[in-house]
Order: C-alpha cells, then sequence, then structure tokens
C-alpha cells in the first residue's frame, strides 16, 4: 500500500514538473510567432498537467483556443 501511493506521488510530480514545462516553453514559442493565445502557470494547470499529463496541457491550450473565439 505504501509503495503504491509513493509511486502515485512520484508519477503525479513528474508528469506536473514535465507539463509544466511544457506550457512554459509552448508559450515561449507561440509570444516568438506573435500569437496571443498563453495558458497561466498556476496552480489550476499544476493540477491539471499533474493528473492528466500530456492531454491535460492539450486541453488548457484548446480552452484558452475556445476563449478567443
Amino acid at each position: 500500500m505504501k509503495n503504491k501511493i509513493i509511486n502515485i506521488t512520484v508519477n503525479f510530480i513528474v508528469r506536473a514538473i514535465f507539463g509544466l514545462g511544457l506550457i512554459f516553453f509552448i508559450n515561449e514559442f507561440l509570444s516568438t510567432r506573435g500569437f496571443e493565445t498563453m495558458v497561466g502557470l498556476n496552480v489550476i494547470s499544476l493540477l491539471t498537467s499533474g493528473i492528466l499529463g500530456i492531454p491535460g496541457v492539450c486541453l488548457l491550450y484548446g480552452i484558452a483556443v475556445f476563449q478567443i473565439l
């Protein structure tokens, strides 16, 4: 049981850090191209990328694009 909790926690932390890094680099790439669609680095994006991983990051950008329309 303890091993499972540690595994879930480490998995969440790795996905959250990777997701926030991905958001940062996508934001930088989009800003150099002149796009205004950016996702903020905050607790909501941390939780979304930590729980869902890369699909969560795609979801955040999908919501950002949808807000522009």
